[in-house]
């Protein structure tokens, strides 16, 4: 089944892609992706399955289309997919996204490539690499702040060292379980649940990580007003916790693509109602 980059890429997944004609060309940690009606190609040619190709989505989609709801996302968006990041720039992307906005985060990225990134070029044009964890590690935190990062600059600082020194470990990350994976994650200054459940399922293979932001929670409330209460306005620490849990057994162990066709599904809804 063929991918619809348009609904993928503006997903709220990843940031620092942009549309020239009808080619997508994006940054991946060491990486420059092209995407478009011939396929994808990559600076690195290294192989690297970003779109999950190889995800058997016949198998996936059969799971979680045993939800009424999600069968008919999966019928109005069958070219949505889940990414496989770069881990490293999935998290200090996503650390940069508390309490952000789209425009801001893209913004705030593309500074610190470009401030900390190697320069090349594909298909003649420039592109800026994302920092390294050593190269991110070695910015003072004047120069993060530079990048629009406010409050959250110590937050990426620390985040950096973490990563370059080995606290954080992404192939240890990768390979062990949900629970423990997100544990470790929970440990770093700066992320919470739903930052440590959107690097979880987006760059560490967790497809039973189902971040809850606003939007879901609008989704949940939408779409399953008597299967999921919702007590209080605040969503604290044990509320997420119990809830995802319960989302996870609601959905299967691909929760994570049925969280995406819920994001889709309301912005969808929510962009119409204002047009």
């Amino acid at each position: 089944m063929q991918i619809n980059l348009d609904h993928t890429i503006n997903s709220g997944q990843v940031f620092l892609w942009r549309r020239l004609g009808d080619l997508w060309y994006g940054i991946d940690g060491q990486n420059v992706i092209c995407a478009g009606p011939s396929g994808v190609r990559s600076y690195r040619r290294d192989g690297s399955d970003f779109f999950r190709t190889k995800d058997d989505f016949a198998k996936i989609s059969e799971e979680i289309s045993r939800d009424g709801t999600i069968r008919n996302g999966v019928r109005r968006f069958p070219g949505l997919r889940l990414l496989r990041q770069d881990p490293f720039q999935c998290y200090i992307s996503f650390i940069t996204s508390a309490n952000s906005n789209i425009q801001n985060i893209r913004l705030s990225l593309s500074k610190i490539a470009e401030r900390f990134g190697k320069k090349v070029t594909f298909d003649g044009i420039e592109f800026h690499l994302f920092p390294t964890p050593d190269g991110l590690a070695g910015a003072s935190r004047q120069e993060l702040r530079s990048c629009g990062l406010g409050y959250r600059t110590d937050y990426v600082y620390d985040a950096a060292r973490a990563a370059d020194s080995g606290e954080v470990d992404f192939a240890f990350l990768k390979k062990t379980d949900y629970h423990t994976a997100k544990s470790e994650l929970l440990k770093i200054s700066g992320i919470g649940n739903k930052v440590a459940d959107c690097i979880l399922l987006f760059s560490l293979e967790k497809m039973e990580a189902f971040p809850l932001d606003r939007w879901i929670i609008r989704s949940l409330q939408e779409y399953y007003p008597r299967r999921f209460s919702f007590e209080g306005k605040a969503l604290t620490d044990k509320k997420y916790r119990l809830l995802h849990d319960e989302l996870v057994d609601y959905f299967g162990p691909y929760a994570g693509y049925s969280q995406q066709f819920l994001f889709k599904m309301i912005r969808d809804s929510n962009q119409k109602r204002w047009v």
